[in-house]
């Protein structure tokens, strides 16, 4: 009896609980729309819109450009619109950047401090992800992955509540905060610490002539001026991909990034609170696949570029594999 009165309340519970939610979803959404207007903010009779046109108007309203707000700039310089900015300043990327690693960096001190060998549910949480996120890396890159997985760790998780950032409400709606990954300079920013770390790892473990003779394969004219042609041209065509690394990396998460911003902001702007709410769901996921995307490369490049002639061909072949599965993953 009690087992057929537990299952009556949970199928009562259940189409309450999603009621409830429906309801909070409204809420939140008439909430929004008084506090943040989707209005173009230079339209004639500013959030009036009985003189915006729609859908255009409300469509603006709820996008932001390309190129993030700036808000400081140095020697009041006037600011730039570029995409990709040259100039001393602030934007609302890195604020909310900022914003982001410190209280990441509080969260984990919060609940890693203290630790015990009978450890408590807030010990137990990061023990899981981080075993999660190392047992994921060693069955890509086996035990060489091992001395590189604090770094593929730390850039997903970074990443990851950078593209998540932008989800929730106040972010993206004022001025001042932005979802950092939806700017080229943060991604590049990124993409350009990998890129370094990459190659110091290569010249640490090959050392000087060993790295650049991947790429300059000298030795191999020893056996004929067509063979070590033909090596020489792959070795270049490897040191070209070598620079392009850093590119593919980071417009490949700004565009994901800012292209779901935009998606999101044209169904705010034209439909009602639950279809936005579900896309807000697939970008969940899908950011968190963007963000394991470009820690994952990090992560096999880095393993690729350690290893020498005789081992980098097998090392190569499993992580293009790796590479194509986890785009796959993504599209």
């Amino acid at each position: 009896m009690s087992g057929e009165t537990g299952t009556k309340a949970r199928r009562i519970s259940n189409p309450v609980a999603i009621g409830l939610l429906l309801l909070f979803v409204i809420v939140v959404d008439v909430l929004a729309f008084l506090l943040f207007p989707p209005f173009e903010k230079d339209a004639a009779a500013g959030t009036d819109p009985s003189v915006c046109a729609f859908p255009v108007c409300f469509i603006n309203g709820n996008l932001e450009l390309p190129a993030p707000h700036t808000v400081w700039v140095l020697d009041n310089a006037p600011p730039s619109t570029d995409l990709l900015t040259f100039q001393v300043s602030l934007s609302s990327t890195l604020i909310t950047m900022f914003v982001i690693t410190i209280v990441v960096l509080v969260l984990i001190w919060a609940l890693s401090r203290g630790r015990q060998l009978m450890p408590g549910k807030a010990q137990n949480a990061i023990e899981y992800v981080y075993e999660l996120l190392e047992n994921f890396g060693t069955s890509l890159g086996g035990p060489a992955a091992r001395p590189y997985l604090p770094l593929f760790a730390g850039f997903f998780l970074f990443i990851l509540f950078c593209n998540w950032s932008g989800l929730i409400p106040p972010i993206g709606k004022v001025d001042e905060l932005r979802a950092p990954t939806s700017d080229l300079n943060i991604t590049i920013g990124l993409a350009l610490v990998a890129f370094v770390f990459i190659e110091y790892q290569g010249f640490k473990h090959l050392g000087v002539g060993g790295y650049l003779s991947k790429f300059f394969p000298f030795g191999e004219f020893r056996n004929g001026i067509g063979a070590g042609a033909i090596a020489l041209f792959v070795g270049l065509t490897e040191l070209l991909l070598e620079f392009v690394k850093p590119v593919t990396l980071s417009m490949r998460l700004f565009g994901n990034i800012y292209g779901g911003e935009v998606a999101l902001g044209v169904l705010t702007a034209l439909t009602l609170a639950i279809i936005p709410m579900a896309m807000i769901g697939l970008e969940v996921l899908l950011n968190a696949v963007q963000a394991l995307i470009f820690a994952t490369l990090t992560l096999m490049f880095t393993l690729v570029a350690i290893e020498g002639h005789g081992e980098e061909n097998a090392v190569a072949e499993s992580a293009e594999g790796t590479i194509h599965a986890v785009e796959a993953a993504a599209h």
